[in-house]
């Protein structure tokens, strides 16, 4: 298992206020960071989680590292969305944060939301990823909200800049009927879990599922793990109902064509030897002839 030390930045720019990814850019983030926090954290129970946002007039530190559950919750129930973002500078004070850790066995790792159109150009974000890089820190994207911008090109020129052994990762999600979340389930930057679901290094996410049931850990959202057991237990119904109405159409069938082969089989057949009038009925017309020549 492997023990981080992992900064979580979330975008909390005027574009989070968006309504393209339910319910909204910001609130999908929230959800997402839960979910990150609970697989980090479960991966080993050493490593410890921090949060911050780059929105405003610049990146603020919400929560150190934890183990606390309840700070994460806290920070991101008290982030206001303003703003715009700054992704270049968010990333150098999580970096900070990072070195302030203390247990120094930690890697390090920053996971940033990117929601809203990047500032800075490549060049700068290149020269970031080499510091970042000779500072042994891995950085993961979240890519999503500005998918059709310049967005991913600039993130995919930081991740290729900055990879070691395939330590960071760009998973790119488009907006569509379906959570942030839960398409981060199976992909690397979930750690450990995600990576044994075959997610991808990147590109674009897919579905999948992690360690427990439902990809999540049920007690963090007792509510939503209800709803989807529910939701389950109705679709094996439906499976199950669909099943027995096909096997009694067949049943039909089989019973009908059975039938028909029982009638047909009630005709008896004549053997070809067997001649077309019997001796009786010769006789009969042999003296039906005789009656016609007198």
């Amino acid at each position: 298992m492997v023990l981080e030390a992992t900064m979580i930045v979330v975008d909390n720019s005027e574009s989070s206020r968006n309504g393209d990814y339910t319910p909204t850019r910001f609130e999908a983030q929230a959800d997402a960071v839960s979910l990150l926090y609970s697989a980090k954290t479960q991966a080993n129970p050493e490593s410890s989680v921090g949060l911050m946002t780059m929105g405003g007039k610049g990146p603020e530190v919400l929560v150190t590292l934890t183990t606390d559950y309840g700070k994460i919750l806290t920070g991101l129930h008290e982030t206001k969305i303003k703003g715009e973002a700054h992704l270049a500078t968010g990333i150098q004070v999580a970096w900070l944060a990072l070195k302030h850790r203390q247990n120094k066995s930690q890697r390090q790792r920053i996971v940033v939301f990117v929601g809203s159109p990047i500032a800075e150009d490549e060049k700068t974000l290149v020269k970031l990823a080499k510091k970042m890089k000779k500072n042994n820190v891995a950085v993961d994207f979240v890519d999503f909200g500005e998918v059709e911008s310049d967005n991913t090109a600039k993130l995919q020129a930081f991740i290729d800049a900055i990879n070691s052994s395939d330590n960071s990762h760009l998973v790119t999600i488009p907006p569509g009927n379906h959570l942030l979340s839960d398409r981060l389930i199976a992909t690397p930057i979930m750690g450990e879990t995600g990576a044994s679901e075959g997610g991808l290094g990147g590109g674009e996410a897919t579905d999948g599922s992690s360690g427990f049931e439902f990809g999540f850990d049920p007690n963090l959202d007792p509510e939503l793990a209800m709803a989807l057991r529910m939701s389950m237990e109705d679709e094996k119904a439906r499976v199950a109902k669909a099943e027995k109405e096909r096997e009694e159409k067949e049943k039909k069938e089989r019973e009908a064509a059975g039938e028909g082969s029982s009638n047909l089989e009630s005709v008896k057949e004549e053997d070809e030897n067997t001649p077309l009038l019997k001796d009786d009925q010769k006789d009969k017309k042999g003296d039906d002839d005789k009656m016609d020549i007198a």
